[in-house]
């Protein structure tokens, strides 16, 4: 293999800041460029590695990402150069700032451990953070902040631009995620024949594997090893958020986090004296998304996309998945972990466990960024463990957009080259789920569906359903708070009913 196309990470940094007072807590972009900082001496380069960086990528931020996160201190214009100008690199000629997903972080590792192979980039950084908790802490105390910054032209955008919901499930308020994996959730528990009660005890004892590797990381945000009982029971300060899911079952955004991974060629790390033993090589990758918006599912409890992806980075990385030592599993709700095992063929209590870092609810959910601290949490892993295996899973939108990567200090039998995704990507193209009606009318039931809540309890329902020829609809209930706490109460999968539609929105009134 040629030294100067080989790619290798070399450095990994992150950060978890708590400082409880906004006014010097540090923003998002100090924050991120401490993390690449740490990254740089991580690798034992420093300075010099960050001088050497050609290529600047930054993980869009959430305040740029989702309206519920919307900064009213603003932001840099251009996130990469920001970071540049923060760590004194002049060199960059590739400033990247990311469109949003969970899976963006493993993309661009793929995408630029391509650009190595291909001769075109030399040195790359991968980073991003966000300062969530010192953002609402200073709403809170109406302090101003001011996080704008003017560096320039736009940088280059990486991913997809498109929204991950359409403008049907928008009028119904299908439009984020913590509206759409709750209906997925009972998706998975209707599949599994399992009652409410049944289905909360099991993913509390899901979520509680994860709390309790959380509880031993120092990085993690929510340390106090959470059992299931507490996670899955309803309270005061474990409220519903979506039905089923409790607070401590949803990915905790208000954090202030930051990651950052380096990689080079094995030529460049050479040149930078970096240390052999600091070098991981990426296996197997692989990268597909399912139908984009959820309206088109087959159903709502499985993934194609990541049954796919998972077994293309295992034929590339020419292994199976019992040879794999350490997972770390996107987990921003329990159905992305309960899909992602049944895809890959694991147990949800497989003995070696499925996170590295503890998990979006509970090590922190930064974002779009969070799996740029698995990654860096898995690299400290198999350079603990020389040889091992470790396999991330990235996931982005809503069970969508999904991404895999298989990391190891051994270095490959072959050169690195993926499949093109667009050959397997076709294959779910192809295989579309039923029609899709915007106005809906007639008798019909209900496919899966959710209870959203607010503070005072049961707000509003969104549900999928089907029309008796098999077409699908989306659609609210009543404003009926006791039909709500029925819906809570009671199992209303499969519950008939008659659908209507008015002004464009269908609603569902149970029999």
């Amino acid at each position: 293999m040629d030294d100067s196309r080989t790619p290798v990470l070399v450095g990994c940094g992150q950060i978890t800041q708590r400082e409880p007072d906004p006014s010097i807590a540090l923003g998002p972009m100090d924050l991120t460029a401490a993390s690449v900082s740490k990254a740089a001496e991580n690798a034992g380069a420093g300075a010099a590695l960050l001088e050497a960086l050609d290529t600047i990528v930054v993980i869009r931020s959430f305040s740029d990402t989702s309206w519920r996160f919307a900064s009213p201190f603003g932001g840099p214009v251009n996130a990469p150069k920001s970071i540049a100008d923060r760590i004194g690199n002049t060199k960059a000629k590739r400033l990247i700032y990311t469109y949003p997903g969970g899976n963006m972080s493993q993309w661009c590792v793929n995408r630029l451990f391509e650009m190595v192979t291909a001769g075109k980039v030399e040195a790359a950084l991968i980073c991003g953070g966000e300062a969530l908790a010192t953002q609402r802490n200073a709403q809170r105390a109406k302090l101003e902040l001011d996080w704008s910054e003017n560096t320039g032209e736009a940088p280059e955008h990486w991913g997809v631009a498109t929204r991950g919901w359409n403008d049907n499930e928008d009028r119904h308020r299908m439009a984020g995620a913590i509206f759409s994996y709750p209906l997925f959730e009972n998706g998975i528990r209707h599949h599994l024949k399992r009652s409410i009660p049944e289905h909360m005890a099991s993913m509390g004892k899901l979520f509680s594997r994860f709390s309790n590797v959380a509880s031993d990381n120092p990085l993690a945000d929510r340390r106090d090893g959470y059992s299931a009982e507490r996670i899955s029971t309803v309270g005061p300060d474990n409220p519903y958020i979506g039905f089923p899911y409790t607070k401590l079952m949803n990915a905790n955004a208000y954090i202030d986090q930051a990651a950052a991974i380096i990689l080079t060629s094995v030529a460049k790390a050479k040149e930078l004296g970096i240390p052999e033993d600091r070098w991981i090589y990426l296996h197997g990758c692989a990268d597909a998304h399912d139908h984009w918006f959820i309206s088109d599912r087959h159903n709502y409890y499985s993934s194609p996309a990541m049954r796919i992806v998972a077994k293309e980075a295992l034929e590339m990385a020419e292994i199976d998945i019992s040879a794999i030592d350490k997972f770390d599993l996107y987990s921003c709700f329990p159905s992305a972990v309960e899909i992602a095992c049944k895809e890959m063929g694991i147990s949800e209590d497989d003995p070696r466990g499925l996170t590295v870092t503890g998990g979006l609810p509970y090590f922190g959910g930064p974002g779009n960024n969070y799996v740029t601290h698995s990654i860096a949490q898995m690299m400290d892993e198999v350079r603990k463990e020389p040889g091992s295996r470790g396999m991330i899973t990235a996931n982005g939108n809503y069970v969508t957009k999904q991404s895999v990567g298989i990391y190891s200090t051994e270095p490959p039998a072959k050169p690195f080259k993926p499949k093109d995704p667009a050959i397997y990507q076709k294959n779910i193209d192809d295989d579309k789920g039923p029609e899709v009606v915007e106005n809906a009318n007639g008798a019909s039931a209900i496919e899966t569906y959710t209870v959203m809540h607010d503070r005072n309890g049961p707000s509003y329902a969104i549900l999928f359903g089907r029309l008796s020829d098999g077409r699908r609809f989306i659609a609210n209930t009543p404003d009926d708070p006791t039909l709500l706490q029925n819906m809570i109460d009671q199992d209303f999968m499969g519950a008939e009913g008659k659908v209507t539609n008015s002004e464009g929105k269908n609603v569902f009134e149970p029999s």
